[in-house]
């Protein structure tokens, strides 16, 4: 390639594409963040600093998927409008910076999940190197290791809006209620979780080895007071636990 721009949300797999893509492409590489409502600060942060880490030009934008016309309604296309916008962005970055190539960080697991995002990199020609080359998460967490990336490890994010079930509007006020709570149990040592929010009900996904904590029942009234203090009228636990995608489980084959 001669040239690209990264979609990089500092996630573990644009970070290791991105460095695999300095380290053979030097200078011809720029990244570009995101900023909007459905990306914490902390994330926002983070990528800042790994693109700085690996000396690679860092464009920062801004974009608020809430009113993309069909975002905010929440339907099953959510991801597409969202993507869509995001990808004829990079294009003109891309562009204007005499760069030829949009290429996102998808990898060979994405494939078995309904992404409808993936059609919107399709019509505008974005490109997902580690899919093509058949790369699957957990090979791109040990070479991740192997080349010093601190994201090795990280655990899995998506934005904020995949905490909603399709049909619920999503709003600014919403998304902060996840964000703190999932702040919260991220600062009491939880690892990789989710907060689904359901009209006012918080539906916690923990990992089945973390799960043992909830024997704890000082820790479960910490947890229950301080998400009803953010603003969820009840607070419950996912018995199948943490898993990615869980919001499509019940998506019928006629809807996609």
């Amino acid at each position: 390639m001669d040239g690209v721009c990264v979609a990089f949300s500092g996630g573990v797999d644009s970070t290791f594409l991105l460095r695999v893509a300095r380290d053979m492409l030097g200078e011809r590489v720029i990244a570009v963040t995101a900023t909007s409502p459905t990306y914490p600060e902390s994330e926002l942060k983070e990528a800042i600093s790994l693109a700085e880490s690996m000396n690679v030009r860092h464009i920062v934008i801004s974009s608020n998927e809430l009113e993309i016309p069909g975002f905010s309604e929440n339907s099953t296309n959510r991801c597409y409008h969202c993507k869509n916008e995001l990808f004829r962005k990079l294009k003109k970055i891309a562009e204007d910076h005499g760069i030829g190539n949009v290429v996102d960080g998808s990898n060979h697991d994405d494939t078995g999940d309904f992404r409808p995002g993936r059609r919107a990199a399709k019509e505008l020609g974005v490109r997902s190197p580690l899919s093509e080359a058949g790369l699957t998460k957990k090979e791109i967490r040990y070479l991740s290791k192997q080349l010093g990336l601190r994201t090795w490890n990280k655990p899995s994010f998506a934005c904020l809006s995949s905490r909603f079930p399709y049909g619920e509007r999503i709003t600014e006020e919403k998304l902060r209620k996840v964000e703190r709570a999932e702040r919260f149990l991220r600062e009491l040592g939880f690892t990789q979780f989710r907060v689904r929010h359901h009209n006012g009900i918080a539906r916690l996904e923990f990992l089945p080895e973390e799960m043992c904590f909830f024997n704890d029942a000082d820790l479960r009234v910490r947890i229950d007071t301080e998400l009803k203090r953010i603003g969820f009228n009840y607070v419950t636990v996912d018995l199948l636990g943490y898993r990615t995608g869980s919001m499509n489980e019940v998506i019928k084959t006629d809807e996609v």
